[in-house]
């Protein structure tokens, strides 16, 4: 993590002490965030982040209260102070108040928190295994990006502990759900699946959004399709997609190499960078990026 943090509108040092025990968001999880990338100065795909932190907190009764461009201006304040030109950038809105155990004197009905924290390196694959029952698709606030995340960090590190960077998750129908922290892709004959959102229980990811909706190649499609373990043992190319990731070969999934037709994925993944390219340069801050 970098030095300075945003709380509530203001950059402070993340030495100090910010956040009460009794603000009831902290303790159980009651909170929704998202992760964005920071490229040459700017909030990639901003606005797709903020329309769906806008969404899950009305699932979950988070209060909401931020217009899109008066959140931006703030976490791009954080971004200049710490200098974060090419990094991720985590903001998280927490509710203070409900239930038994509420703290007196609360300020505000949510607390609004973002770090930057540097980019990190992935690797050229990823090497994956299975967890079942890892998502309900049925259940009422699947796909919703909640702080409740334990579970989530118990099984990746579960996954390190085998020598995996990663899990897949398989919902109660025993399909294909998306992994932890990332979607997943198949590609067969120059088709690309991902899982649906409402069938599979997985998180409609900001990157995945982009590959389904924005990219247009020629002779490729790029369509949602309920996924099965074979399905992806089966395919030419399996992948992951995520904001910190960008898109990532797996290479394995439980110890069975999966095939490596890199020719389509390639096309793909150029593709996704010269939108991103796009996106930068048409909401450009800074002639040149500031020395770091």
């Amino acid at each position: 993590m970098h030095p300075h943090l945003l709380h509530n509108g203001q950059v402070r040092d993340t030495r100090e002490l910010l956040l009460s025990p009794g603000q009831v968001g902290y303790m159980n999880g009651w909170g929704v965030f998202s992760t964005l990338r920071v490229a040459d100065g700017v909030l990639f795909a901003f606005d797709r982040h903020f329309q769906r932190l806008k969404r899950d907190a009305g699932r979950v009764r988070v209060p909401f209260e931020y217009r899109a461009a008066d959140l931006e201006k703030a976490l791009l304040s954080l971004v200049d102070a710490n200098r974060a030109f090419n990094a991720t950038l985590r903001v998280a809105i927490v509710r203070n108040r409900g239930g038994l155990f509420e703290a007196p004197q609360l300020k505000g009905d949510a607390d609004l928190v973002a770090f930057t924290a540097d980019l990190t390196l992935w690797g050229e694959g990823v090497k994956l295994g299975y967890v079942e029952h890892g998502r309900y698709a049925a259940w009422p606030f699947a796909g919703t990006k909640l702080t409740s995340w334990a579970h989530n960090l118990t099984w990746n590190e579960e996954a390190h502990e085998r020598e995996l960077d990663e899990v897949i998750l398989l919902n109660e129908k025993g399909q294909v759900s998306e992994c932890t922290s990332a979607n997943i892709f198949a590609i067969q004959r120059g088709e690309i699946w991902t899982p649906p959102v409402a069938s599979s229980g997985c998180l409609p990811g900001v990157t995945r959004a982009i590959l389904l909706e924005e990219l247009s190649i020629p002779g490729l499609t790029v369509t949602e399709r309920e996924l099965t373990p074979a399905d992806l043992e089966e395919s030419e190319q399996v992948f992951i997609t995520s904001t910190t990731r960008d898109l990532i070969p797996v290479l394995e999934v439980n110890g069975i190499p999966l095939h490596q037709n890199r020719k389509v994925f390639e096309r793909l993944q150029e593709a996704f960078q010269e939108y991103r390219s796009r996106y930068v340069a048409g909401r450009a801050r800074f002639k040149e990026i500031p020395a770091v």
